[in-house]
C-alpha cells in the first residue's frame, strides 16, 4: 500500500520534466589515461554473445545485440546517462535548438479524450491555416485521436518538411467538423513568455532552457520595460521547467546578478569539468554574435524579484533558482524542486549517434549541491489554495533508481505522499479541477508572489505558518568569492 505511484498517466508529465537534463555539447575532450581492459569480463561478454547467436530460439541481428549492449552499459550508470540512437539524437538536438518540423501548435489533453489546441504558434503553418485556441482535434490523417496519448499525437503531427497532414477539429459555434490540410515546416519555438500582470509588475516565464533562450529573455525584458519603464517587481516563473542547455541557465541568472558574479561550479573526473562559470559572455554566449545581456535595462539588476518553482523545476532551472537564492537576489516561492544536480555532456560517436554521459556534479555559488535534494523555497506555497494537487505526487530525483548521491549534505527526504490512499484521494480531488494556465488570473502561486512583492500577506502551505507578512526587498549581497578557474575548452 505504501508503493509510490511512479507510472500513472496523471503524473507522467512531471516525471518527464524531472528527468530532462542540463546539456553541455562538446567534442571528445581531453581524457585521463586509457584504463586497463578487464579481459576476463570481456571474454564473458563474447561468450554470451556467442551463446545468443547459436542457441537463441530465433536469429538475432548483430547490430541489435551490440547496440542494446552499449545502451544497457550506459543506462546502468545513473538515470540521466543514455545511448542516443539516430532518432533520439535528432530529437535531443531539435529540443536544445528550440526548433522542430511540424505544424506549430501547443496542445493538451481535453476532458473528453480529444486533443485540445492550447494555442497556435504565431506565423506557424497551423496559425496561417486558421487553427484557433480551444479547437478540439478529433482526427489526424483520418485516424481518431480519442484516447490517443499526447506523445503519439505529437509524433503524428511531426514529419518531414513540406509533407502534409490532415487535421479534423471541432470548434465551438461551428455546426460541422472542420478539416485542415496543413504542410509541415520548421518551427522555431519561443522558450520565454512575459507580460505585465498588473501595472508595475512583470511576469517572465522560461519554459525550457534552449540555445535561443537568452536572446528571447533579453528581447522580452526590453519589451516589458518599454511598456512600463518603472516596473516595481518581477516574477521569474520556472515551474515545470525541466532544464536544458547549461549556458542558457548561466545567462539567465547573470541577467539579474551583479556583473561577473559566480553562477555555478562543476566538478568531475575530467580536468575541464572542474570549472566555475561566471556571469560573463564567454561562459553563456553560444552563437558568437555578441552579448545578449549588454543592452538590458540597468533596473533588472535591482528590481525586487520572486522566482516561482515546483517539483517539475529541474536541472538548469535549479541552477538559476539556487544562484539567485544564494545571492539573496530573489525570494524563492513554491515547492521543493526536482533535485537534479548533475551535468550531462554529449559525446558524439558517429554522424547520427552519441552518448549522453553524466560528467560532473554542479554546485551553487555558496557550494551547495542540489543533487537528490533540490532547492528549498524561502516560502513554501502550494499550487492551489487547498493543497499542492498532482504536483505532490510527482517523482523526484531522490526517487529514481541509481541516482547519484549528494556529496555535500544529507539527501532530502522523498515524497511524504507514500500511502496509496492519500494518492487516490488527491487524484480524485484533482479530477474535476480546471487545468492550470500559468500566468492566468487563476494562478494561485502567482497571486502569492504578487502579494509578497507588494508587502501583503502570503498564504503558505499547510504545516507552515498560516500567513507570512512579506519584508521589504533586500539589497543584493554576494556570497564568498569563488576562485576563478580557466575553461579548458569552449563548451
Amino acid at each position: 500500500m505504501g508503493k509510490k505511484l511512479k507510472n500513472t498517466g496523471l503524473v507522467s508529465l512531471g516525471v518527464v520534466a524531472g528527468i530532462a537534463v542540463s546539456l553541455q555539447f562538446s567534442a571528445m575532450a581531453q581524457k585521463p589515461a586509457e584504463p586497463t581492459l578487464p579481459l576476463e569480463q570481456l571474454r564473458q561478454l563474447a561468450d554470451v554473445y556467442g551463446l545468443i547467436k547459436t542457441d537463441y530460439v530465433e536469429p538475432v541481428d548483430d547490430k541489435k545485440l551490440l547496440t542494446e549492449a552499449i545502451s544497457g552499459m550506459v543506462a546502468s550508470l545513473d538515470p540521466h546517462s543514455a545511448y542516443l540512437d539516430k532518432k533520439a539524437y535528432a530529437e535531443l538536438r531539435e529540443g536544445s535548438q528550440g526548433k522542430f518540423v511540424g505544424l506549430g501548435i501547443e496542445i493538451g489533453q481535453s476532458d473528453d479524450g480529444y486533443i485540445k489546441i492550447v494555442a497556435p504558434i504565431e506565423d506557424s503553418p497551423a496559425y496561417r491555416a486558421g487553427i484557433k485556441a480551444g479547437d478540439l482535434i478529433t482526427r489526424l490523417d483520418n485516424v481518431p485521436v480519442k484516447g490517443m496519448s499526447l506523445d503519439d499525437s505529437v509524433k503524428r503531427m511531426r514529419g518531414e518538411p513540406h509533407s502534409k497532414v490532415s487535421i479534423t477539429v471541432l470548434r465551438k459555434g461551428e455546426a460541422a467538423p472542420l478539416v485542415f490540410n496543413i504542410e509541415r515546416e520548421e518551427i522555431h519555438q519561443k522558450s520565454v513568455k512575459g507580460k505585465l500582470v498588473e501595472p508595475g509588475y512583470a511576469w517572465l516565464r522560461v519554459a525550457q532552457f534552449q540555445e535561443p533562450t537568452l536572446d528571447d529573455l533579453a528581447t522580452k525584458i526590453a519589451e516589458l520595460y518599454k511598456q512600463d519603464p518603472n516596473i516595481k517587481g518581477l516574477i521569474l516563473d520556472l515551474r515545470n521547467d525541466p532544464g536544458g542547455v547549461l549556458q542558457g541557465a548561466i545567462g539567465v541568472a547573470a541577467a539579474f546578478l551583479p556583473k561577473d558574479a559566480a553562477i555555478v561550479s562543476t566538478n568531475g573526473q575530467l580536468p575541464d569539468s572542474k570549472v566555475t562559470y561566471y556571469g560573463r559572455a564567454e561562459y553563456y554566449a553560444l552563437r558568437g554574435d555578441g552579448d545578449a545581456l549588454a543592452k538590458l535595462p540597468e533596473a533588472v539588476k535591482s528590481v525586487p524579484m520572486v522566482v516561482l518553482v515546483n517539483t517539475g523545476s529541474a536541472s538548469a532551472s535549479e541552477i538559476v533558482a539556487g544562484a539567485l537564492q544564494d545571492y539573496k537576489r530573489a525570494e524563492i516561492i513554491g515547492t521543493q524542486t526536482f533535485g537534479k544536480g548533475s551535468v550531462q555532456t554529449i559525446r558524439q560517436l558517429t554522424a547520427d549517434t552519441a552518448v549522453k554521459l553524466t560528467t560532473a556534479r554542479y554546485y551553487t555559488p555558496n557550494g551547495r549541491s542540489i543533487q537528490a535534494k533540490g532547492v528549498t523555497p524561502d516560502l513554501t506555497v502550494d499550487e492551489n489554495a487547498d493543497g499542492d494537487g498532482l504536483n505532490s505526487l510527482r517523482t523526484r530525483e531522490a526517487d529514481l533508481d541509481k541516482h547519484l548521491s549528494n556529496d555535500r549534505s544529507q539527501e532530502g527526504a522523498k515524497s511524504n505522499h507514500d500511502e496509496l490512499e492519500d494518492q487516490l484521494r488527491v487524484v480524485a480531488m484533482e479530477k474535476n479541477r480546471k487545468p492550470l494556465e500559468y500566468g492566468s488570473g487563476d494562478d494561485f502561486q502567482l497571486a502569492q508572489a504578487l502579494n509578497h512583492l507588494k508587502g501583503l500577506p502570503v498564504q503558505v502551505a499547510k504545516g507552515e505558518s498560516k500567513l507570512v507578512q512579506a519584508d521589504d526587498a533586500e539589497a543584493v549581497t554576494a556570497p564568498a568569492p569563488v576562485a576563478d578557474k580557466k575553461v579548458a575548452a569552449k563548451k
